[in-house]
């Protein structure tokens, strides 16, 4: 990373089970991003048709009712890997000159996988990869992924890579991040919970990187009928989103309870800064001690 960069969080609600609905308004929320002078854009995990809430992904568990009917739905309003949406997507970026990040559910065969996609303002699919371990409920839905994307790759903003949500929590996959030189980290993710930015500012400081964490937010009443939700409060999902510098810091946010926008300029001074005390796959690590690989 050798200049200062503006980067944004997009915590919004897509329009739920509906995927080219939602790619419309990425497109929209994209553009406004641009507009705020972004380079690089981050969206929830799972936005692209819906994060699968324990509010309502429970329901799947059952033989009756409408279990198969609304798996099914999320299946046929997900991404196809290559595809028409996913080229629609690559347009976007394309047209506001955007490294855009986006959470999606994917589907490959009958099988829906979690991923984090990255387009580079050229158009490209860079960056393409499938959450290792669904958590709890969320294996009801969702394949486990592979050891591709596993990696920070070279941009003009400096070294992007990321891990969706508790995949952060999980330290191998976070020093395969580090030994590739993450610079710019990504972290989209469903928990909306007070401890998650415990674990945000802690892994900003292991990784010496800037860490952007971009939080789903949905609303009870914006689920269609079929979807049966668990009694609970309004939102489904609170957001939370932040910003973070190197040291663990808060660059913006966290917003909580609403959509919105969160904006940061990230100084790459602050890097080479940061890792002279502590650099975790550098001068603080002992790979004649320990040996590590990644199976892709």
């Amino acid at each position: 990373m050798n200049d200062p960069v503006k980067v944004a969080c997009v915590q919004a609600e897509p329009v739920i089970l509906d995927r080219a609905a939602t790619i419309d308004k990425l497109a929209q929320l994209a553009a406004e991003a641009a507009d705020g002078g972004a380079k690089l854009a981050l969206f929830p995990e799972a936005f692209i048709p819906v994060y699968p809430s324990s509010r309502w992904a429970r329901h799947l568990t059952h033989w009756d009712g409408n279990a198969k009917e609304v798996f099914g739905r999320l299946a046929q309003q997900s991404l196809r890997i290559p595809g028409p949406d996913v080229d629609r997507i690559a347009e976007i970026a394309q047209e506001h000159s955007l490294w855009l990040a986006v959470g999606a559910n994917e589907l490959d065969g009958g099988t829906i996988y979690n991923v984090l996609l990255l387009f580079s303002p050229a158009g490209e699919l860079v960056l393409h990869h499938r959450k290792l371990v669904p958590t709890n409920h969320e294996r009801l839905v969702w394949g486990p992924g592979d050891g591709n994307g596993l990696e920070a790759v070279e941009t003009t903003l400096g070294k992007v890579g990321g891990l969706i949500c508790w995949e952060n929590l999980m330290p191998l996959a976070r020093f395969a991040l580090y030994e590739s030189g993450v610079e710019i980290y990504l972290a989209p993710t469903a928990d909306d919970s007070e401890e998650w930015h415990v674990s945000m500012q802690h892994i900003a400081r292991e990784s010496r990187a800037y860490l952007l964490s971009c939080c789903v937010f949905q609303r009870a009443s914006s689920f269609p009928p079929e979807v049966q939700l668990a009694e609970g409060a309004e939102l489904v999902g609170r957001g939370g989103s932040a910003i973070l510098a190197p040291d663990g810091s808060y660059l913006a946010g966290p917003l909580w309870d609403e959509e919105g926008i969160l904006f940061a300029e990230l100084d790459p001074a602050r890097l080479y800064e940061e890792r002279q005390r502590f650099d975790p796959a550098g001068h603080y690590h002992r790979p004649d001690v320990f040996e590590f690989g990644v199976r892709y």
